[in-house]
């Protein structure tokens, strides 16, 4: 389906013409002999931006979360300590479980979506008197994506960290939209990269290529990491050409974020004038918009269908009406998207 404005997901977009034109003039070798020299700078700059010491390029994000997850992994129905909705613990249960034996110990967050070190803290109790569970790691999202794109607090992570370190475990960072989490705090994403053990990040989302995440890491991490990427089948060969507009996307995609957020919450002022009550402006922090369409007696779902009717790509996401800016929404498509809601309030008033 074609859509007049693409909400689904900041996944949708894309590539530029400038992108195009370095994809189809990119320098390519084999990658998975390491020598795709366009994918190596891709790599070299993602370590660079992150302060690790090597980074991986990969097909996907769950791609690379699973291989963070696995790095660390001593056994089979081992665990990882997490916030109970977060990405790795919802959408990636069961490839962690078919790729690794990986199980969960989750943690309910906030109404944000965040957990605090003394929640971590509890969670690495020992389970007297049974003594079966054993701990592997702990992992964050930020931004977290099922909670509304919400931002975890450096501090926080500061904090989560000390408690880590005190068990001796380490941290991994789902940040694949880690940029958004900077923009929106006004830092550098160091501030959260250099308090973790590994990191993700997605260069095809907010930052707007085609395809592909990073891995992010010390280099002995990161040379497991590469055997791992063979394992589970993300050997691509001349993936220089993909590498390509995932250096432009690195380059100029953090620098343009701002818009996205801004749009984001014209979006949601403008569906709480709408329909009142459905969604709260002050909630929105990055790019996701969220809308509770059962405080008007519609069904989610519902909404989703008739939305897509009316031209607006939307998706269902923890119960909500889901909503995504990016590269690809102007400010023309927030304004078809507005009417879209306008269709749906006045259908809604008449039923």
């Amino acid at each position: 389906m074609r859509y007049r404005v693409d909400l689904r997901s900041d996944t949708v977009t894309t590539p530029s013409e400038p992108m195009r034109r370095a994809m189809a003039a990119a320098e390519v070798g084999d990658d998975w002999f390491g020598d795709d020299p366009t994918v190596n700078r891709l790599q070299e700059r993602a370590a660079e931006v992150t302060g690790k010491e090597s980074a991986l390029f990969v097909p996907t994000g769950t791609m690379a979360n699973q291989i963070c997850l696995r790095v660390y992994f001593r056994g089979t129905g081992h665990l990882v300590v997490t916030e109970r909705a977060s990405h790795v613990a919802s959408t990636e249960v069961m490839s962690s479980a078919v790729l690794s034996g990986i199980a969960y110990k989750t943690i309910p967050g906030d109404r944000r979506g965040q957990i605090a070190a003394g929640d971590v803290r509890a969670a690495l109790e020992p389970d007297e008197p049974y003594d079966v569970e054993v701990v592997d790691l702990v992992a964050v999202e930020n931004t977290h994506a099922p909670a509304g794109g919400t931002v975890m607090a450096v501090d926080d992570l500061r904090a989560i960290r000390k408690v880590a370190d005190e068990a001796s475990l380490p941290i991994h960072l789902d940040g694949a939209r880690i940029f958004n989490a900077a923009e929106a705090a006004g830092a550098d994403i160091t501030e959260w990269t250099r308090e973790v053990d590994t990191l993700m990040f997605c260069v095809s989302k907010g930052l707007g290529a085609p395809v592909g995440s990073l891995v992010c890491a010390s280099a002995e991490l990161i040379r497991e990491a590469r055997r791992l990427k063979i394992l589970f089948g993300g050997a691509w060969r001349q993936a220089g050409i993909l590498a390509a507009a995932g250096l432009i996307a690195l380059e100029e995609g953090p620098t343009r974020l701002h818009d996205d957020h801004e749009r984001a919450r014209n979006l949601a002022a403008g569906v709480a004038e709408i329909l009142p009550g459905t969604v709260d402006p002050a909630a929105v922090e990055t790019n996701m918009v969220y809308v509770d369409t059962e405080a008007v007696g519609m069904r989610p779902l519902q909404a989703v269908e008739r939305l897509a009717d009316l031209g607006v790509g939307a998706t269902l996401v923890s119960g909500n009406v889901r909503m995504v800016t990016h590269v690809d929404v102007t400010d023309e498509g927030i304004a078809l998207a507005l009417d879209a809601w306008r269709s749906i309030a006045r259908e809604t008033g008449e039923d």
